[in-house]
């Protein structure tokens, strides 16, 4: 027996058209969609924040409606979508193409379809006589390691009054996610000595150093699918570890000088992350760098790290889980290898999260990525579930 499909409003499929013309993709300026987000919510009441970056080009808004009590709902997406070059569309990804009970653009899935659902519900949250508040989170760079989030959990610790749970809308086709793995990633920078092929002893090979790096980490990487921590629920089941680029070398004669690798791993919620670096930054130290500076003492490796996301592990036992999965009809909870900022309100603000919003993440990042029309019209119903849950 199929379900019957949901029509979203013209109102969700209008800011899904509105937020995806906004070009945000990630490490660009967010500043012209969060601002007219905020006209927006500011138009309707709503008591608005914006966290900036350092760079005053991007931006975290929280919004919140209702009563100035402790408690409520955060409600939070992303604002940034990754870049479409390279990708082969079959219409402009920054205009929303509806065709086959599909609706297509650049974050439509990823996750400005959820975003869409949250403006088109913004006035009937305003109306509703709610007994605790609701936040609407719109945050940036999400994309490239949950950059902007910290300082918006930072800004939340700050108020006066702590949001009681957080629901952070990435696509799981509306499934219950409490658990998914969390990621480290970092640039290693290697600084040789250069000079001539023929005379290897003379200077310090940064490439062959980051190799050694590079083999290193897969042994690491090994090591923790043949010795676990395991969990089956994960594809795949175990903390893995990846080097995605390395770049050094000028010309094969001469000593490579410079070199840097990017690397991260992806650990189980219950792997211990910290122990898991202090292994990595062991090696360098200890193992790798006093054996470049046998001769010199002006080379070594800095690392610079990109992104520090933990990962999520929600209770089934949690409110925030048993409320979610009451209002989707939910009999389990699962759990995903990709990470999300439900991580960042967890860990970084004690804030119980879960992971439920439309579409499917097997669309997101794709050409021609698109969420299903019925999704919406599901998130819609999802929310006025929520909202009847939270009024007097």
């Amino acid at each position: 027996m199929t379900t019957a499909a949901l029509a979203p409003s013209e109102n969700s499929i209008e800011w899904c058209r509105k937020l995806i013309r906004h070009q945000s993709v990630s490490m660009t300026p967010n500043l012209a969609l969060i601002d007219e987000v905020k006209a927006f919510l500011d138009g309707l009441g709503y008591d608005t924040l914006v966290v900036r970056d350092p760079t005053d080009t991007k931006a975290n808004l929280y919004a919140t409606i209702g009563p100035n009590v402790a408690g409520g709902v955060i409600l939070s997406g992303h604002s940034d979508v990754v870049p479409t070059e390279g990708q082969n569309w079959a219409s402009d990804p920054y205009e929303i193409d509806i065709r086959d009970d599909k609706l297509y653009g650049r974050g439509s899935c990823d996750m400005k379809g959820f975003l869409a659902c949250l403006l088109a519900k913004a006035e009937t949250f305003k109306n509703a006589n709610l007994r605790v508040p609701i936040h609407l989170a719109f945050t940036y760079d999400e994309e490239v390691g949950c950059l902007g989030v910290p300082s918006l959990v930072e800004a939340i610790n700050n108020l006066p009054h702590k949001p009681a749970m957080c629901i952070v809308g990435e696509p799981t086709e509306m499934k219950v996610i409490t658990q998914h793995k969390g990621k480290f990633s970092a640039r290693a920078h290697f600084t040789g000595r250069s000079g001539h092929s023929s005379l290897p002893r003379e200077g310090v090979n940064a490439v062959e150093f980051a190799a050694e790096l590079v083999v290193f980490l897969r042994k690491l990487g090994r090591e923790c699918r043949e010795n676990g921590p395991h969990d089956d629920e994960f594809e795949p089941n175990h903390t893995t570890f990846h080097t995605g680029v390395i770049k050094g070398g000028t010309q094969l004669n001469i000593i490579p000088q410079n070199c840097f690798v990017d690397f991260e791993f992806r650990n189980l919620p219950n792997d211990d992350r910290e122990a898991l670096k202090a292994r990595i930054y062991d090696y360098i130290e200890n193992t790798l760098q006093p054996e470049m500076r046998e001769i010199y003492d002006d080379v070594g490796i800095e690392v610079e790290v990109i992104s520090d996301m933990p990962g999520l592990a929600t209770g089934d036992d949690e409110e925030v889980t048993k409320l979610v999965m009451a209002l989707t009809g939910a009999n389990t909870t699962g759990k995903v290898s990709f990470g999300t900022e439900a991580g960042a309100f967890s860990a970084l603000g004690d804030i119980p999260t879960v992971v439920c919003g439309p579409g499917s993440i097997e669309q997101a990042h794709k050409p021609d990525e698109f969420i299903e029309l019925d999704q919406l019209g599901r998130c819609e119903v999802f929310l006025d579930k929520l909202l009847a849950v939270l009024v007097k």
